[in-house]
């Protein structure tokens, strides 16, 4: 799962969980870095190629902020998606904090066409502005099913996240898919959360300006039945090298 929050970054949400602790428990239910491929926050059963890397870098615009986000990763073994980046936030125009995460990744069964995959994961995000307890961990495992030739890829992701600030664990889940639209544009749809707060959504559509190179995407979201003030748009770049590490 990729790292995005829920709420969004800045947020000025009533009592507890503060923004940390969204950004913990996305990071480890689909949110994250290099994992499923952007702009989905649901984790997919695929890492990057061997012995090559990826940065994945976004700007997600919420109501009352603005996140920058920059997570490279490279596969150095074949089987082992190592990841380390972070963003930052803006809110009302003035620097809010700075976020740092390390993920590892590894598969169990690789995702084939027309075929199922599963994988496991495990990470930290530092958040080197905060006072007191500023670490967060958590764990989760992905799964995706294809169908009809990778026309259609479901993920499903089950996780677990330890939040320092408040000293609570929480269960995390999403659910999404990917639907090839063209030989290079897709539609992305998923759902995502945890056991204690209402689920949020995001639709998008993901196209390959260079196959297998460079990815640009585009993506709405929104917490289910809230108004205006925890919705989203982002839009990202995803950047793929050729096999290059020793």
């Amino acid at each position: 799962m990729r790292i995005d929050r829920f709420p969004p970054f800045g947020h000025r949400a009533a009592g507890p969980p503060p923004w940390r602790l969204a950004l913990a428990l996305a990071a480890c239910c689909g949110a994250s870095p290099a994992q499923a491929a952007r702009p989905m926050i649901t984790d997919d059963a695929r890492i990057v190629d061997a012995k090559s890397c990826q940065v994945e870098s976004w700007v997600r615009r919420n109501d009352d902020s603005t996140e920058y986000w920059a997570m490279p990763a490279c596969n150095p073994t074949g089987n082992l998606e190592l990841t380390l980046g972070g963003a930052r936030g803006r809110v009302d125009g003035h620097v809010r904090t700075t976020d740092v995460q390390f993920q590892v990744k590894t598969l169990l069964k690789p995702l084939e066409m027309d075929g199922w995959g599963v994988g496991v994961a495990a990470g930290t995000v530092h958040h080197p502005h905060a006072t007191g307890a500023s670490r967060d961990w958590y764990a989760y495992v992905p799964a995706s099913i294809s169908f009809a030739g990778d026309r259609l890829v479901v993920h499903g992701n089950l996780g677990w996240m330890d939040a320092a600030d408040t000293g609570s664990r929480h269960a995390t889940w999403g659910l999404g898919s990917e639907t090839r639209l063209t030989e290079r544009t897709w539609l992305i749809a998923e759902t995502f959360g945890h056991d204690r707060r209402r689920p949020s959504y995001q639709f998008g559509l993901r196209h390959w300006l260079v196959p297998d190179r460079v990815q640009i995407d585009v993506t709405y979201g929104n917490r289910m039945g809230m108004g205006r003030e925890e919705r989203w748009i982002s839009l990202g770049l995803r950047l793929l090298s050729p096999a290059f590490l020793p």
